[in-house]
């Protein structure tokens, strides 16, 4: 646990602010949103009596935007709860090796429901990026805590860690690895890590969003809801996988 990074809501918030599990399962809602998304709203606007209504097919397209839109918030408090785990943790290489093994289970599902493919080698699931994510920070660490001297070192890890992800192109890649690092280095003060984080997805509207309810955490674990979420992320994708090419086509 890095202790100070420990965040006193009620020095800042009239209220008593958001626990982890709270942020989890925002992120956990949004990105169920955008995946429904891409893969069920897609099969409905390919949906026979949809293609053939003008005026029913814009309306599920401004649907479809709508989702994605949405589930733009998701992915950078999956990332800061992941700085977070990585800071709480008492194992960092049982951390990883719970990402390595959901990344591998996750392939298939991501591929089929997101690729159209059962084997799509050219783009990896987004548990690859927390992974190597989490490799990068706690390279960092180990260099901030032995070369206190050299701490330019860290961007040498950074680089390593996007070029990675932009070779095996993880889901956000390389861009989704340096949001991960900013929001550890920026880790001591919360309002300059959100703004920092805000800034680092800039580019993905409404993304920088996300960092409203970043900001309300309170610190709190609140509910264990841990593999909840490892699971739940290509159980979901079967789900929705199994929706739209076996349950909307048939209607």
């Amino acid at each position: 646990m890095d202790p100070e990074n420990t965040f006193a809501a009620e020095q800042y918030l009239p209220f008593a602010g958001i626990s982890g599990s709270t942020l989890k399962l925002i992120a956990i809602v949004t990105m169920f949103i955008d995946h429904t998304g891409a893969t069920v709203i897609r099969a409905i606007q390919r949906h026979p009596a949809v293609t053939a209504d003008p005026e029913l097919y814009t309306l599920w397209l401004h649907i479809y935007q709508a989702a994605r839109s949405i589930g733009r918030l998701a992915f950078p408090i999956f990332c800061f709860l992941l700085v977070e785990g990585f800071l709480h943790t008492r194992n960092v290489r049982k951390y990883a090796g719970r990402l390595f093994l959901f990344a591998l289970i996750s392939e298939v599902p991501f591929d089929i429901a997101l690729k159209g493919s059962w084997y799509f080698p050219a783009k990896q699931n987004v548990y690859f990026t927390l992974l190597i994510g989490l490799l990068v920070i706690a390279a960092i660490s180990r260099i901030t805590e032995n070369w206190t001297r050299n701490q330019l070192l860290s961007v040498l890890p950074i680089a390593a860690g996007m070029y990675l992800a932009l070779l095996i192109d993880t889901d956000y890649n390389y861009k989704g690895v340096f949001l991960i690092a900013v929001l550890y280095l920026m880790r001591y003060s919360r309002l300059y890590q959100c703004l920092a984080g805000a800034a680092s997805v800039a580019w993905e509207l409404p993304a920088p969003l996300a960092f409203i309810p970043v900001y309300l955490y309170n610190g709190r674990r609140g509910l264990r809801l841990k593999y909840f979420f490892y699971w739940f992320y290509p159980a979901h994708l079967m789900f929705l996988y199994v929706m739209a090419h076996y349950v909307i086509p048939a209607l």
